[in-house]
């Protein structure tokens, strides 16, 4: 079965030029292109998409207020990506806030919007690397950790490295991999891990690790050469 997709930007040649990498996929498909904000909202609550794509600079309504409609209307299940040429500290923020599932770069190269857009129908959620990167140094010092640090003691030794490997922006199936354990088994940890701390997604996970120094904010290795970083002062314990 596609995910269905509606894409919205006021640039007719951004919208069919996505539509026409979308149509490169068996699993995809768009249901629709609109050039505005109010008829992001407007056609989402008709269309009821799986994923909305949306410019942040639209005409009628910009696109961080279309996002926080479609996401606060009741009922509502479409999973909301902003994709945009401003990285700006103030938009990503608001979107985060809002609860998007996704804030990328329209430079990403074609492949990342579409595993972007897979991994925000699953309900996680993806922000470019280079905005993840200066999240983790520009609020990790400011922004009050959503969990007391003693929370962290009720993980077990596995949960934190797959915490830790999940703050480096590694996708479930990366961290299969490196730790090598099965997919499922990520994303049972995946969830534990976030009941356990109190966190909404993986954007908290991010602003967590870096506000306990759990690592050094610094961009993440490349995949299969980064060791999980070790708790001071912790003992080892038993990987379930």
């Amino acid at each position: 079965m596609s995910l269905r997709i509606l894409l919205a930007d006021d640039h007719a040649m951004f919208r069919s030029g996505l539509n026409a990498v979308l149509s490169t996929q068996d699993d995809l498909c768009c249901v629709a292109e609109v050039a505005d904000g109010q008829a992001a909202v407007e056609e989402t609550a008709r269309l009821r998409p799986d994923v909305a794509i949306l410019d942040i600079r639209m005409p009628r309504l910009d696109g961080l207020r279309a996002a926080e409609r479609i996401l606060n209307r009741p009922g509502n299940t479409t999973k909301v990506i902003v994709l945009t040429t401003y990285d700006e500290d103030s938009y990503v923020y608001s979107a985060l806030h809002m609860g998007v599932s996704g804030f990328l770069l329209k430079s990403v190269p074609p492949e990342e919007t579409i595993a972007a857009i897979r991994i925000a129908a699953r309900g996680d959620a993806i922000i470019d690397p280079s905005v993840t990167r200066r999240l983790i140094s520009r609020f990790a010092g400011s922004i009050a950790p959503p969990a007391s640090s003693t929370a962290l003691d009720r993980l077990t030794a596995r949960e934190y490295e797959v915490l830790i490997l999940m703050a480096q922006a590694h996708s479930n199936t990366e961290i299969a991999r490196s730790l090598g354990i099965g997919d499922e088994t990520v994303k049972t940890h995946v969830s534990r891990i976030l009941a356990k701390l109190g966190l909404r997604d993986r954007t908290q996970v991010v602003i967590y690790v870096a506000s306990h120094q759990l690592v050094t904010p610094l961009p993440a290795p490349p995949p299969g050469t980064e060791k999980p970083a070790r708790r001071k002062g912790s003992g080892r314990r038993r990987a379930t």
